[in-house]
């Protein structure tokens, strides 16, 4: 039997932070033991330029691919849980992002931790940030730390926020293999 391969499942944020940043062809370099998905409910939420980058790239270089969530009851139902206003009210894309890695055991990459760590660590989810998916090129020698801190000034400077970090001391959470 073939064994299961660990997706990252890429929110909205870390493909706008990668798309404006010029690298979103290295994403999945950075971790080629994993698959790279898209969430159908995610690419709904991209902005028309983001979005055509992130298809060019799934079509021509087939390294990130789509998937449609919601395929069974239990996911759809903790997912309108989570976005739900009058539950945790939570973001669509974030959300179906931490649902799917739930319950298919996976890891979420995205940069708003403001509303999926409380959930990740309740349902022990690992979850990637844009400056840990830097971090990580720095550490596989994909990146320099000044192409890292250009990337998140370039990024910065069209309209995305990811936080300002120092690589030479940024940590980030050790990826298990699953």
């Amino acid at each position: 039997m073939k064994e299961k391969k660990t997706k990252i499942v890429l929110d909205a944020d870390v493909i706008n932070h990668f798309v404006r940043g010029g690298l979103l062809s290295l994403l999945p370099n950075i971790f080629p033991e994993f698959e790279f998905i898209v969430l159908d409910i995610v690419k709904k939420e991209l902005p028309v330029l983001i979005l055509s980058t992130l298809v060019k790239q799934m079509k021509e270089e087939k390294n990130i691919k789509e998937v449609v969530f919601g395929q069974n009851n239990i996911e759809k139902k903790e997912y309108f849980r989570l976005t739900a206003t009058n539950g945790l009210g939570l973001g669509r894309g974030e959300s179906a992002c931490m649902v799917y890695c739930r319950y298919h055991h996976d890891v979420v990459g995205s940069s708003n931790t403001k509303d999926i760590t409380q959930y990740c660590k309740e349902h022990n989810i690992t979850f990637l940030t844009t400056n840990d998916f830097l971090y990580y090129a720095i550490q596989r020698n994909l990146l320099t730390i000044k192409e890292a801190e250009d990337f998140i000034t370039q990024v910065r400077n069209l309209g995305s926020f990811p936080p300002v970090v120092d690589f030479n001391t940024y940590t980030c959470v050790k990826i298990e293999y699953m």
